[in-house]
């Protein structure tokens, strides 16, 4: 019995004289009762290298099969009648195009393509089809029904049928109807033929899944060539299968043959020398002729393959994405699609889980710099990601350099460490030696030169073998202490950042790392190849998104986004919040910064988002969306949110409380801005505590409106001590309110009205009390005397406060209001003394550096002494140093007021952006 012909073949389509005909897998078996090779009649003693067998199949079903398969086809052009028609071209005439599933999922996108290859210009067209949506899993569901003996696998098939003969109809009528359902039933009929014999013998071998899974691409070719027929363009469809030739390779992959694949091109081409052609992507043929499939994602790689065969212009592979995107848009919301990527980042990027293509499909048209062109065929306007060969940029700046990340999670790290290892061959291969013979996939390698370590990455599914082998192994060297331990990290991801141009930019690596010290993420190993196309890093896997993130928004592939936290919508909050919202837009256009208002809370309610509030409506949202305020829940939120890496909790308020969780969010690395004295003018030690975490980590406490509003005191006391100047003495007016009254208690004006201006102007608290009492200016005070390295208690500071002893017991500011103008004789007293001197009164805060002491009083100043000439609520600080001791440095501005309070908030955020990554 001879070598049998393949079933499903293009009525156009011939075997050349000099092959062999393509095998179908039943044709390659042995029975108990026929006792010879299909492919060749040796009989079963003899060896003819095949491994296709069939063992205790009964002689008859074979027959039946071989009587389908060797049915001749309608239309068929016999070996001997194939005449040479036309030599292949090759060049920038043809473009290639391919088409997955998802293109090819109903009979509207099968239309959708077939306009696509008719729009397109070029001289020659290729086109490479998958099987219709879902139809390879249909296929794979048969054969695995069939030898499990689940006789559901009829119906199965029978689905499959009608799916293809519905879409069929829908497609196209009368003779080109008539002819492919005449196919598509024998192609059934021999299914079912070759289902019954796996279903009888309960095993199916390799050869015979790839045979019946192929005929999915079969089908789809045949019905877009139809669908092209249909507009009156001329189109042959291929048979991959007598064109492709591969090898197998272990690790179910295969080895194109190109010199083969290109003869069997040339000698099809010869007889069907048609402008279009319809090829079956993923099915190829082995050098026996026998069919087989060139795995997952071999649809690409067929069109890559024969992209190169014909030195194609181009080869566009149509997805449902407008191209390929700087990291998993899924986990960066902010991703953007790259116009570009070298061969080189592109494979990188493959290999480390990116969605773009499988790293076999871009070596074979790299050989002749044809480019690949990633599209949307759901979006054909978008011109999508062109992968092409690419100069390095020796003059690449920073933000250009990375082309993108990404991650792969679900691995573990495993460590082998010992004094022992240092300088002995053999080992690493020792290792990995054994971690080949449990077939586990090392994902990344890293040693340190000391070769005191090596650590590797591999699946987590894996570990447990990994690490029972090397235990084995190593057994003896454990014993004995060369090897100190053999160590396995759970819950591991890797991070890595591609790109061409990396190799020749200084300060890629710094910047990532900074980027993840700044986002609070901590490096389990390191590894990046000479070349440089690729910065690997091994992390926590809770870690792994928020690194993700940071790094993304770092290198500008993003803009840098802060998750923001309102604590406090009151009078400044509200301010805060309005400001961010007249100036968000702006910050986005100029600055790079988006920042999204996750959360606003209250004492009593609480408005929450996951992606952003909208501030123009955060107001009626508060009211209408609200839920009932609990701290607790609000920081989860924040902190739970991984949508952003960088976050940040504003607290507005003055509630000793919340100051008092600053030190747990800190740890739990988010930021803390506030101009809320109550933390840093508490307990000693709770301040000591706040800045020696703030100095131990990259999570940021900023505080600047604690002390000057919006005036840049705190930021000035830093940047002199840091520089090396010696701080002797810090006196000012730091309370904008009683700035306002002193500067207007003047003339015949009394104490009372002044106070009751004040108040109605909004200067004061709603108990002028709490502003008369020097408390605030004390608190600011023990703050300045504290950052200049005083260690001392707000008691430790003496206050002379401005409201009379019988008054400090009014049950209420108005009780306070009504009683003050009984004192105003008293306070005229005092002005005028101070008048007859040449004098003005000034209400002061002094922080004595040399005599480590404060202290805050009402002191006399001359009429040309700058604390004599404010105006308004302006706040003026005058800080004596050994660089200033003539004359102090002086900072003056207003210094009440929500205005310039938030806006010193603001300030903070903005400096905290800059920080982590925006431009300054």
């Amino acid at each position: 019995m001879r070598s049998l012909a393949a079933a499903s073949l293009h009525p156009g389509a011939a075997f050349s004289a000099r092959r062999r005909p393509l095998l179908h897998p039943a044709a390659a078996g042995r029975d108990s009762t026929f006792q010879g090779c299909w492919r060749c009649e040796k009989t079963q003693d003899s060896s003819c290298g095949s491994s296709l067998r069939i063992s205790r199949l009964p002689r008859t079903v074979h027959r039946d099969i071989s009587k389908n398969l060797l049915a001749p086809t309608a239309g068929a052009v016999s070996v001997e009648q194939a005449e040479t028609i036309a030599d292949l071209p090759k060049g920038d005439m043809w473009s290639v195009h391919k088409f997955g599933g998802t293109c090819m999922g109903t009979s509207e996108r099968i239309h959708n393509v077939a306009d696509i290859v008719l729009r397109d210009p070029s001289e020659r067209k290729l086109v490479v089809v998958s099987a219709m949506s879902k139809v390879t899993d249909m296929m794979y569901n048969l054969v695995n029904k069939a030898q499990s003996r689940d006789d559901s696998y009829i119906a199965a098939l029978d689905e499959v049928f009608v799916k293809h003969m519905a879409t069929a109809k829908d497609l196209f009528a009368g003779e080109d109807l008539a002819r492919f359902l005449s196919q598509l039933h024998a192609d059934i009929s021999n299914l079912k033929a070759m289902l019954r014999a796996i279903y009888i013998a309960g095993h199916a071998t390799e050869s015979f899944s790839d045979f019946v899974v192929g005929h999915g691409e079969l089908w789809s070719a045949q019905m877009l060539s139809y669908a092209i027929q249909k507009s009156g363009t001329p189109c042959s469809w291929m048979d991959t299968r007598e064109v492709l030739v591969v090898n197998p390779s272990g690790a179910n992959q295969v080895d194109p043959d190109y010199l083969e694949s290109e003869k069997r091109l040339e000698q099809w081409f010869s007889q069907c020398p048609a402008e279009t052609i319809i090829a079956t992507g993923f099915i190829a043929s082995t050098p026996e002729n026998i069919p087989t499939t060139l795995k997952r994602d071999g649809s690409d790689f067929s069109a890559a393959i024969i992209g190169s065969l014909v030195k194609a212009r181009q080869v566009t592979i149509w997805t449902d994405v407008d191209g390929v995107f700087s990291a998993d848009p899924r986990k960066v919301s902010e991703a953007v699609i790259l116009s570009t990527l070298s061969y080189q980042e592109a494979w990188e990027m493959s290999y480390f889980g990116a969605n773009v293509l499988h790293p076999r499909t871009i070596i074979p048209v790299m050989k002749y710099n044809i480019p690949i062109v990633i599209r949307n065929i759901f979006n054909t306007s978008a011109p999508g990601t062109m992968i092409c060969q690419q100069p390095a940029n020796e003059n690449g700046d920073l933000e250009a350099c990375v082309k993108a990340f990404a991650t792969i999670d679900k691995l573990a790290l495993v460590n082998v460490e010992g004094t022992g290892m240092a300088g002995v061959p053999g080992t690493a291969n020792a290792i990995f030696g054994a971690v080949k013979d449990v077939g586990a996939n090392v994902i990344m390698i890293s040693q340190a030169s000391s070769e005191h370590s090596v650590c590797f990455a591999v699946p987590e599914k894996e570990v447990a073998s990994v690490s029972a082998v090397l235990h084995a192994r190593f057994r003896e060297a454990l014993a004995a202490g060369r090897l100190s331990k053999v160590e396995v990290i759970h819950n591991c991801s890797i991070l890595a950042a591609v790109g061409l141009r990396m190799a020749s930019t200084p300060g890629v690596s710094a910047t990532l790392f900074d980027a993840l010290a700044k986002a609070n993420i901590n490096v389990r190993a390191i590894a990046q190849g000479c070349s440089e196309y690729n910065i690997t890093v091994v992390l926590k896997q809770e870690d792994c998104v928020r690194a993700l993130r940071a790094a993304h928004s770092r290198f500008f592939l993003s803009k840098t986004t802060l998750a923001v936290g309102i604590i406090g919508p009151g009078l400044i909050g509200r301010t805060l919040l309005n400001q961010l919202k007249d100036q968000a837009a702006s910050l986005k256009e100029n600055l790079n910064i988006d920042l999204r208002v996750m959360g606003i809370t209250g004492s009593r309610t609480m408005l929450l988002s996951d992606i952003g509030i909208d501030l123009t409506q955060w107001k009626e949202k508060l009211q209408t969306e609200a839920e009932p305020a609990n701290l607790d829940k609000f920081v989860h939120h924040l902190s739970e949110n991984h949508l952003f890496p960088n976050r940040v909790l504003v607290d507005c308020t003055a509630d000793t409380n919340v100051a008092s969780h600053y030190y747990d969010w800190l740890k739990k690395g988010i930021h803390v801005i506030t101009p809320n004295k109550k933390a840093n003018s508490g307990p000693l030690d709770r301040y000591l505590k706040l800045r020696t975490l703030q100095r131990a980590s990259y999570t940021h406490y900023f505080y600047e409106a604690t002390v000057g509003a919006g005036l840049p005191i705190i930021s000035t006391l830093r940047g002199l001590l840091e520089t090396g100047d010696k701080m002797l003495r810090i006196e000012g007016i730091f309370s904008g309110t009683l700035s306002y009254i002193f500067n207007n208690f003047e003339g015949a004006r009394t104490f009372s009205d002044v106070v009751a201006e004040a108040k109605e102007a909004g200067y004061t608290e709603p108990d002028p009390r709490d502003d008369l009492s020097g408390t605030d200016v004390a608190r600011k005070v023990i703050i300045l005397a504290r950052e200049s390295g005083l260690r001392l208690e707000l008691s430790d500071i003496p206050v002379r406060s401005l409201v009379p002893e019988a008054l400090r017991s009014c049950t209420s500011a108005d009780e306070y209001m009504q009683k003050l103008p009984s004192f105003d004789q008293d306070w005229a007293r005092e002005r005028k003394d101070a008048e007859a001197a040449g004098e003005v009164l000034r209400y002061v805060g002094v922080v004595d550096v040399v005599n480590k002491k404060g202290q805050v009083e009402l002191r006399r100043y001359k009429r040309d002494h700058p604390f004599a000439q404010l105006s308004g609520s302006d706040n003026i600080i005058a800080f004596t140093t050994s660089r200033y001791k003539e004359q102090p440095l002086i900072v003056r501005g207003p210094g009440a007021g929500a205005e310039v309070t938030a806006g010193g908030v603001f300030s903070d955020i903005l400096r905290l952006s800059s920080y982590l990554g925006a431009p300054s």
